[in-house]
């Protein structure tokens, strides 16, 4: 039998592990807090358990991306990345809103591609509230920018059960 752990990572931790495994994005470029998950096995034989050797998930929490969310109140999860561990990404989303509540913030946020349908943020009690067009690149002549995979695509926003 497996048991989920949840674990405080580093930022370094944290973004080396979306790197390896986020099927889409890079690491952001901060955060407030990181979580990561590890899965402890029970040996049926002794009932005793061994700790886990290696991360099977991480949720990186920062400030909102959109400057009107940034109200010093609102936490916005900028990556949830799991290896496919059962339960490991809802488990995760449920934990970094625990931790941001319990820090006194009043509302968490996070956005999820259009064609992704959200079943681990509904399992963490979380609620669809607005879908947003593909937006198109934010490069210009005067800044250049690279594309990051997130442009002409749909978004869905997403908040933590209990926002204020």
């Amino acid at each position: 039998m497996n048991v989920l752990r949840l674990v405080p990572v580093s930022f370094a931790q944290a973004c080396a592990y979306v790197d390896g495994e986020h099927r889409h994005l890079r690491a952001p470029r901060g955060h407030k807090y990181s979580i990561g998950a590890m899965v402890d096995v029970i040996d049926p034989r002794t009932g005793k358990m061994s700790e886990g050797e290696s991360l099977v998930g991480v949720v990186i929490v920062g400030r909102p991306v959109a400057r009107l969310f940034d109200n010093g109140r609102t936490l916005e999860v900028t990556r949830c990345a799991t290896d496919g561990t059962r339960n490991a990404c809802s488990r995760l989303y449920s934990t970094a809103w625990r931790a941001g509540r319990a820090m006194g913030f009043t509302r968490m946020i996070t956005y999820t591609r259009a064609d992704e349908n959200g079943a681990s943020l509904k399992a963490a009690g979380w609620k669809e509230i607005a879908a947003r067009r593909p937006r198109g690149s934010w490069s210009c002549p005067s800044r250049p920018r690279g594309d990051d995979g997130v442009e002409r695509i749909g978004r869905t926003l997403w908040e933590a059960p209990g926002s204020a």
